[in-house]
């Protein structure tokens, strides 16, 4: 089956028309999509839990790592229909986002038990400021990975100074809006039927998760072109150095013909920019007919109101797992050419 590809192309001119960000609140009602800002302090006082996580801690002062083991899990909750589910660990070494490591996923289980060891570079004297941030995931072959819950070691000398290997028994905090939150973008998105012509324009985003060990980020958004799966053209916004909350107001123009707008939908990644390692996602969302959420009732007010820019905030998530990629057995028909406008 082949994937043909739909013409692209790409303006920089600033954009924000009179009007553009104005919300259709309306339409849509954006308080049912918000999710709340990480950047409170305040702590629930009844936290719900979701079973124990069993890790170890050990430093090698010869080579300055800290080795961290995990061990186990009990008493997980179960998110698959059969009544069980297939876990994996995530470990940090915050503030720092860009190194992180991730267990093997094991299947049906909700006592997995893992026993792997992970190694993070790091002086002795900068274990009291930093902490370790365990993510606890149910994998999911079709679909985003749900997150069960998270442990955090704030102090990483609360068992011993690590000189011989500690043991440590810790509650799993269940999922919670914060624990997940990583951001929002705004963009709008506009459609003009008779040109084929489609303007999706990143205006900004807001509370970033910081992935640089400075607290900061690099960010920049990339924008794909989707067709059942398979990814036809990519684009992206200049990158904004030392921000959390960056601005952009960069417009992105794809041609795409009206009987091919309900094949197509608008993957957007928030990445942070590496100047010498790789680039690593922040969060994603997803606009389009095949999308959930605000991110078809974006797509479908955007059909429905043509030629006027539908401006909203969009959550982002996680990235799925590789084998949730977009991999696909379907085919796009070949869009035929745009209507000069």
């Amino acid at each position: 089956m082949q994937v043909s590809s739909v013409d692209f192309n790409m303006g920089t001119d600033p954009v924000l028309q009179r009007g553009e960000t104005t919300t259709s609140i309306g339409r849509i009602k954006p308080e049912l999509y918000k999710q709340k800002s990480v950047d409170s302090d305040g702590q629930q006082e009844d936290v719900k839990t979701c079973g124990k996580l069993n890790f170890t801690l050990r430093y090698d002062y010869e080579n300055e790592l800290l080795a961290v083991t995990i061990v186990k899990a009990l008493d997980l909750p179960a998110k698959d229909f059969t009544g069980t589910s297939d876990p994996y660990v995530k470990i940090y070494l915050l503030p720092d986002r860009k190194k992180k490591f991730q267990t093997r996923v094991h299947r049906k289980t909700l006592n997995p038990v893992f026993d792997e060891t992970f190694q993070f570079p790091v002086a002795y004297d900068q274990l009291s400021n930093r902490k370790l941030h365990f993510s606890v995931y149910d994998f999911d072959r079709f679909s985003r990975h749900d997150m069960i819950g998270e442990v955090i070691l704030d102090n990483l000398f609360e068992v011993s100074d690590l000189s011989r290997e500690a043991n440590v028994w810790k509650d799993i905090h269940c999922a919670t809006t914060e624990s997940i939150d990583l951001g929002e973008i705004m963009f709008s998105l506009c459609y003009l039927p008779t040109a084929g012509r489609m303007t999706l324009t990143v205006i900004k985003c807001r509370n970033l998760k910081a992935m640089d060990i400075t607290g900061a980020s690099d960010p920049y958004v990339k924008v794909s072109l989707m067709c059942e799966g398979r990814r036809l053209k990519k684009r992206k916004t200049t990158t904004k150095k030392n921000t959390l909350n960056p601005i952009y107001n960069e417009a992105i123009i794809f041609d795409i013909p009206p009987e091919n707008v309900d094949q197509v939908s608008l993957s957007i990644a928030v990445m942070d920019y590496d100047r010498v390692g790789h680039n690593e996602v922040i969060g994603v969302c997803r606009t389009g007919i095949d999308a959930e959420g605000l991110g078809r009732d974006h797509w479908n007010e955007m059909l429905a109101y043509p030629r006027k820019p539908i401006t909203h905030w969009h959550p982002l998530v996680e990235l799925p797992g590789r084998a949730t990629s977009f991999d696909s057995q379907g085919s796009c028909s070949s869009p035929k050419p745009p209507l000069t406008p």
